[in-house]
């Protein structure tokens, strides 16, 4: 059984839907923030899932604690499947900002004809130990569209509508957000995954 576990991102976006998500569950939630830990890790992985991996095995080691991290990309067709792993650095500008990043992605959009359909994935990994790892997965479908709407969420949240609701991502309480985003379908299958192993 799970006791502790470490929501292993300094994303405060992140963070706070991740608690959100994981509200209650039978452990501690810890931020990286408040146990003062503070790792730079180089994403090198060629898969969400990778990625994931490397960030969860690294916080994991680096503080003893099952340690959980998820990676996501915004994959647009129109774009043959971009920015997708690249999607949080997605600007040439190391200091380009979720602004900046939205700003570039409508302006390689607007030669193509809309609607700009779009998904999110996301990948969550769990680093129990070791040796034994969680994974699961979410996707959300919908479109993006030329003018921000909403001032909820971060990256692209904005510029993402999800057409069934008629809302962008950025309009959505978290409690909505929480209901259809790719992040919250992900953590959703992980918590059903714990609690087969009564890990939860």
């Amino acid at each position: 059984m799970i006791t502790e576990l470490l929501i292993a991102t300094t994303n405060v976006g992140k963070q706070a839907e991740l608690a959100e998500l994981l509200k209650g569950q039978p452990f501690k939630l810890i931020t990286p923030q408040s146990i003062g830990l503070d790792i730079h890790i180089n994403e090198t992985g060629f898969t969400y899932q990778e990625n994931a991996g490397i960030k969860a095995t690294a916080f994991f080691e680096a503080s003893g604690i099952p340690s959980l991290s998820d990676d996501t990309g915004l994959e647009v067709e129109a774009l043959n499947g971009a920015p997708g792993l690249h999607s949080a650095r997605y600007s040439p500008d190391p200091e380009a900002e979720d602004q900046d990043r939205r700003r570039l992605l409508l302006e390689k959009l607007t030669p193509h004809q809309r609607p700009w359909a779009a998904r999110f994935v996301c990948y969550v990994v769990l680093a129990v130990s070791r040796n034994e790892r969680f994974i699961s997965n979410g996707q959300c479908s919908g479109e993006i569209i030329p003018e921000e709407r909403g001032f909820n969420g971060f990256g692209y949240d904005p510029i993402f509508l999800i057409s069934s609701l008629e809302k962008t991502m950025a309009e959505l309480s978290m409690q909505e957000k929480n209901r259809v985003s790719h992040r919250a379908l992900a953590v959703r299958e992980l918590i059903s995954q714990l609690r087969t192993h009564g890990q939860a």
